[in-house]
């Protein structure tokens, strides 16, 4: 952890006290590529994306939000999209940068990574670093294929 706070000047402290308030919301869960790093070898990012029960958000303090408010590099996402509502209810317990946390099993995780992927809006750079993930995920986990499309399945015929 103390490598990542040097990267993301204090990210790791942030994100110990943007989980407290999750936690004290209720029920949340960490998705994105901190999750992926939960199970497969992790990779660096800046990036918590996070879970939270869309009618408890205003109970969030808002320097979360706002970049300009925090003095780390770390980038918070709290995620209200409806697809996402069930996640919390299968997470996990998991260590994250030092802090307990609850994250998305790791079938949610994928899934989250599919619908990332396929958004037609997103930049074209954020869609690979989802393929990416996805990559990483079947590699460990191979038996999750079976819920990628055909064209990230043609890429990993032999793993």
């Amino acid at each position: 952890m103390e490598v990542y706070d040097l990267v993301t000047l204090g990210g790791g402290s942030d994100f110990a006290e943007v989980i407290r308030a999750c936690k004290s919301v209720g029920r949340y869960c960490l998705i994105g590529g901190l999750a992926v790093n939960c199970y497969v070898e992790p990779v660096y990012t800046v990036d918590a994306d996070i879970v939270v029960d869309p009618s408890r958000t205003a109970a969030l303090p808002l320097k979360f939000e706002d970049p300009e408010a925090r003095a780390s590099e770390l980038r918070i996402q709290f995620t209200t999209d409806p697809r996402y509502r069930d996640f919390p209810s299968r997470a996990q317990r998991r260590t994250v940068l030092g802090t307990e946390v609850f994250v998305a099993c790791l079938e949610d995780v994928t899934q989250g990574k599919l619908w990332a992927y396929g958004d037609p809006a997103r930049r074209l750079s954020e869609r690979k670093k989802d393929e990416l993930d996805l990559i990483r995920l079947a590699e460990s986990f191979p038996e999750l294929k079976r819920t990628y499309p055909p064209e990230l399945v043609s890429m990993l015929d032999g793993i």
